[in-house]
């Protein structure tokens, strides 16, 4: 009777074993089965950005519209023209060139296909198309702490008052002279251009920008929903 006790105390065992062993499987499989469904909802966009912004290029774009309308208006000159710009070179001087046509064209003049069939020429020059970039803070500047292993480390820049200010530069000048006899008609003498955009923080969480690169309610705000 002893013996028949010890062995239906024993015989439940490999069950009970066989449940743990499951409960065991289970607890184990449960986080890796979650893991491999957060990673399987992973997904990255990658978007290829060019190497200069937009904002960039219409700071200098628009200074460039401000000199060339300055020059026109100060050449006055009239009828068959023809825009020498062999000596312009650098970035965004086609379209510094072309918005001089432009403005030459809306006071008066007309353009010449080429240089032999033109009665005046104006040369033209460039000596800055650019953009420059100032910043200014009355608070605690970001400070960089060298750490003996993971290299360095930065403290945040704490803002009461903040001002970015970055500004497109045009300077552009030009010569006029008869064709025929190489005399000079007129001389605009140098003309610029000046663009804006500025970034300012106001008490560490106001932020603003202010630009003068587009008429109003030009660009659309983003919204999160489509219409």
């Amino acid at each position: 009777m002893f013996v028949g006790r010890i062995l239906s105390i024993h015989r439940p065992r490999p069950a009970a074993n066989g449940a743990w062993r499951r409960l065991y499987r289970a607890a184990v499989a449960a986080p890796l089965a979650a893991a491999g469904l957060g990673l399987a909802g992973c997904s990255t966009a990658h978007i290829t950005t060019p190497a200069r912004s937009a904002t960039e290029q219409l700071l200098i774009s628009t200074a460039a519209d401000q000199a060339a309308e300055r020059l026109a208006g100060r050449l006055a000159v009239k009828g068959s023209v023809y825009v020498d710009a062999a000596g312009v070179e650098g970035y965004d001087t086609k379209y510094a060139i072309s918005t001089v046509r432009d403005a030459l064209l809306r006071h008066g003049a007309a353009m010449a296909p080429t240089r032999d069939v033109a009665a005046t020429i104006v040369e033209l020059r460039v000596g800055a198309l650019s953009v420059d970039s100032e910043s200014s803070l009355l608070g605690i500047p970001s400070i960089d702490i060298p750490l003996p292993v993971s290299g360095t480390s930065s403290t945040p820049e704490i803002s009461l008052f903040k001002k970015e200010l970055t500004q497109g530069v045009a300077k552009i000048a030009a010569t006029a002279y008869d064709k025929t006899s190489g005399s000079l008609v007129a001389s605009s003498g140098p003309q610029y251009g000046f663009s804006n955009r500025a970034e300012w923080v106001l008490l560490l969480m106001l932020s603003w920008d202010t630009n003068d690169l587009l008429p109003p309610d030009t660009r659309p705000d983003p919204k999160p929903w489509d219409d």
